[in-house]
């Protein structure tokens, strides 16, 4: 599956050239042109990088990035920017932005980035299976349930229930089967079901 990316640019000529070659690499990109633009496809996607520049017409990105950051403190933020004094680049990497590019740049170079921080991702990461169903994500490997994007605390049994539901989603569950995958090695007993689809 091709690496989504986030790119929020308001000049539209470059964004239209940045969108471009990040196709040209394979990428699957949405452009937005302001924060609430942002705002909106990230909480309605799932980005594997996003690159902000900082000057928006309704704000900056680096709030964005803070924004980003609460939402799924694993996001991957790059800074594409003409705000390239020393103390704008490191606002940019100490309110979590993982690199920080400075305009004009040389597409080439960007595209070698965009791959760095990709590749770095994917080495932190063992094999995880992301499941989703409808506003839920259960990321199996951080053993995280995320819920319109946000990070919700759940009981052991509470996981393991979600859990065996989404992983059977298109088929019915016995009751004996279902107490028995949930509550193994644990001398509980279930008594009711919390909903997360409100």
């Amino acid at each position: 599956m091709n690496k989504k990316i986030l790119l929020v640019e308001d000049d539209e000529a470059l964004g239209i050239a940045i969108e471009f070659s990040l196709r040209n690499e394979g990428y699957e990109v949405i452009r937005a042109s302001s924060v609430k633009e942002a705002k909106h496809q990230f909480v309605h996607n799932t980005f594997d990088l996003s690159i902000l520049d900082i000057g928006l017409p309704d704000g900056n990105g680096y709030d964005l990035c803070l924004y980003f950051k609460k939402k799924n403190e694993n996001s991957i933020i790059i800074f594409l920017t003409a705000l390239d004094e020393e103390a704008n680049v490191v606002m940019g990497l100490d309110i979590g932005g993982d690199d920080y590019i400075t305009k004009p740049f040389r597409v080439r170079e960007l595209m070698a980035r965009v791959k760095v921080q990709l590749r770095k991702q994917a080495s932190l990461e063992t094999p995880s299976q992301i499941l989703r169903s409808e506003n839920i994500r259960i990321d199996t490997n951080l053993v995280k349930v995320y819920k319109n994007c946000e990070s919700i605390t759940l009981t052991n049994l509470e996981y393991k229930l979600l859990l065996n539901f989404m992983k059977n989603s298109h088929k019915a569950l016995k009751r004996d089967e279902l107490l028995q995958q949930i509550t193994e090695g644990e001398n509980v007993f279930l008594m009711k079901t919390r909903y997360l689809y409100t």
